[in-house]
């Protein structure tokens, strides 16, 4: 259904359109913890960690679709500011036709390099088998996944929130409980993990789907609307595709950080791939800030309400520093217990090797909620390149050579490793100040609101 978040209260409107957000990144985050949780109750480290690389695989991959739907939830939301529904329904039939397309071939390329995927991050030996046969199987699902991730797009542009909450929790419920019955019942290991992951999120596009068919959604989609219009795709590709790449980057940085640890032994590379679910859990606030500063900023400078997008993204880094804050104090005195969460029998080398990585890494946190916050405006003011950019440089400059450095330096602990990660974040905000300050300049000397 479409909602107007042009008037109002601004920390209303954020925290309106945020909490279910919120929840609903907590619900998916929950059902990919959850896998890692449970394996780690049934099967020995190698499955954990097979569980662990593979899901980050997945997650990469992930981040990249829901990067490039921005440019939906973007386009979306400045047609519902304008008031022009024909545009509107004309982005939504032009979205699913390109993700459709997009489905297709991600399926059938990467079916075949699940195994070359697995080795290319130098996963440990005894978990090359488990993480190819999990990624294969979610592979064959990306079609489920990608639906879920556009439909979602789709809702947050034109302001709806709460209804993916609602399909998300759908899709929460049942990955727990195929866990339950593919990993501890039937003993299926890593396939298992990946076999209740993508019949989870089939259930959920099923159930979105008859909820939009069967409600007032204020969806109006015709045939001709799902016919591809360059206007359209090259105004959805222009802030999707940095935002993509940029992600991509992110993950791929990751991806390279995961696979220096994984050259350290099995310990190092099952507590690296624990901490990475934890803090994809700790990253709920910085997220949900980002999808609520892109959507709702992108609806007021459809509407010219130039200042009040300038608020709304000051509401929201004043919220992610704050939690941001928060989370790394308790993490100091809690990090051990947390990562023995999902380690079988305690396993003392694990708790104690996620611990040191966990406190260094917490702090990103903080920093990436600010420059989260920051991206999600300039995707707004279609200025997404400014957010590929400042990823870019982070990464190339701080987070994988500080990471290599720490690793080849500090063998003995992987406190080193997780502050370079921050250190990272710490670029970025360094950069988007300079080009928030730039694009203020800008606008100010030309008179127009930037994003027009």
């Amino acid at each position: 259904m479409q909602k107007n978040l042009t008037t109002g209260s601004v920390s209303r409107t954020i925290l309106s359109f945020s909490l279910p957000y919120l929840l609903s990144y907590f619900l998916q985050t929950l059902y990919g913890m959850a896998d890692l949780y449970i394996i780690g109750r049934f099967d020995p480290v190698a499955s954990t960690t097979a569980v662990a690389i593979g899901s980050q695989v997945m997650h990469m991959l992930t981040v990249m679709l829901v990067g490039l739907a921005m440019g939906s939830t973007v386009r979306i939301g400045r047609c519902v500011g304008a008031r022009q529904d024909e545009e509107t329904s004309r982005s939504i039939g032009n979205t699913v036709t390109l993700f459709l397309g997009l489905a297709l071939v991600l399926t059938v390329v990467l079916t075949t390099l699940a195994r070359p995927v697995a080795l290319l991050v130098r996963t440990p030996e005894e978990a090359v088998d488990g993480a190819s046969t999990y990624l294969t199987i979610c592979f064959l699902g990306i079609p489920f996944i990608t639906a879920y991730n556009v439909i979602a797009s789709i809702f947050r542009g034109l302001g709806d929130s709460r209804s993916p909450m609602y399909f998300v929790a759908v899709a929460c419920a049942a990955n727990i409980a195929l866990d339950f019955l593919f990993i501890g019942c039937l003993r299926m290991g890593p396939a298992g993990a990946a076999l209740g992951t993508v019949l989870a999120q089939a259930i959920s596009v099923v159930v979105s789907l008859a909820v939009i068919r069967r409600s007032h959604s204020g969806i109006s989609l015709r045939r001709e609307h799902l016919r591809p219009r360059a206007d359209v795709m090259c105004g959805l590709l222009a802030v999707g595709l940095p935002v993509a790449a940029q992600d991509g980057f992110i993950q791929i940085s990751f991806l390279i950080i995961t696979a220096i640890a994984n050259s350290r032994g099995l310990t190092d590379s099952a507590a690296v791939g624990i901490v990475e679910k934890i803090i994809s859990f700790l990253f709920l606030v910085p997220s949900s800030m980002l999808s609520t500063v892109s959507a709702l900023c992108a609806q007021n400078l459809g509407a010219g309400q130039l200042q009040r997008a300038r608020q709304t993204l000051l509401y929201a880094i004043r919220i992610a520093v704050s939690f941001g804050l928060c989370v790394a104090f308790v993490v100091q005195f809690a990090a051990e217990p947390m990562v023995g969460l999902f380690v079988r029998d305690k396993d003392i080398g694990v708790m104690i090797a996620g611990g040191q990585y966990l406190r260094g890494y917490v702090w990103d946190c903080v920093l990436a909620g600010v420059h989260f916050c920051f991206s999600g405006y300039f995707c707004a003011c279609n200025r997404s390149g400014l957010s590929f950019l400042h990823n870019v440089i982070s990464i190339c400059l701080a987070r994988v050579p500080l990471a290599w450095a720490a690793s080849r330096f500090f063998p003995q602990t992987l406190l080193p490793m997780g502050l370079a990660t921050a250190t990272g974040s710490g670029v970025s905000v360094l950069v988007c100040l300079i080009a928030y300050t730039w694009l203020r300049r800008r606008q100010s000397q030309e008179g127009t609101p930037l994003g027009t």
